[in-house]
């Protein structure tokens, strides 16, 4: 007779500096994979071109953002480069019982509020190559104006300095997406097989 197996959901927990890739990343990784889910966040500020709403986003306005708070619908909610960000619970929730993948792509602020009121995750932080390629790819990104690239570039260093707080740490280089991903992708296949996700029973023939 076949094994039985239960496997639990997994929360995998992906940050880095703004510029940094990790949303290309991401995108490689879940690619026509139904293992996956996306936590899609909320947030106040306003799309950038190309960005949907309910893809990239949630986007929602001040009042809306007080509203959710007041109903403690966030598993973890911070202020970043002036706006507001947050992750629904409902969803993440309900994704882990499906036993699916959900991604979080949170920033420093936010994932260290998740793990310090989770026990079960896995955390993983990209990293840029250096910080004057992080500057170069927030200036070809065409997106920031000179006051919102002196407080990401400042915030980046910041966030850095957090990298070890993280289970595993991944450099982006330019050009090497393919090598990043793979570093990702051999992370989660060895925390899948981690006993507290995955149960095995061998039944007799």
């Amino acid at each position: 007779m076949p094994p039985i197996i239960d496997r639990k959901g997994m929360l995998l927990i992906i940050s880095g500096p703004s510029g940094a890739g990790k949303g290309t990343l991401i995108q490689m990784l879940t690619k026509d994979n139904p293992e996956y889910c996306f936590s899609c966040s909320v947030t106040t500020r306003a799309p950038r071109p190309g960005e949907i709403d309910g893809v990239h986003y949630h986007f929602i306005t001040d009042e809306e953002y007080a509203d959710l708070l007041r109903k403690d619908a966030f598993l973890e909610h911070a202020r970043v480069h002036d706006h507001y960000y947050g992750t629904l619970r409902q969803p993440v929730d309900e994704a882990l019982a499906d036993g699916k993948i959900m991604i979080l792509d949170i920033d420093c602020q936010g994932a260290l509020n998740v793990m310090q009121n989770t026990t079960d995750y896995v955390s993983v932080f990209i990293l840029p190559e250096s910080f004057s390629a992080l500057e170069n790819r927030l200036k070809n990104r065409g997106t920031e104006t000179t006051d919102s690239l002196v407080i990401r570039l400042a915030n980046a260093r910041a966030e850095v300095g957090k990298a070890g707080k993280y289970q595993y740490n991944i450099i982006n280089y330019h050009g090497r997406q393919d090598e990043a991903v793979g570093a990702l992708k051999a992370i989660v296949e060895a925390e899948k097989q981690r006993i507290n996700r995955y149960h095995v029973t061998i039944q007799e023939d």
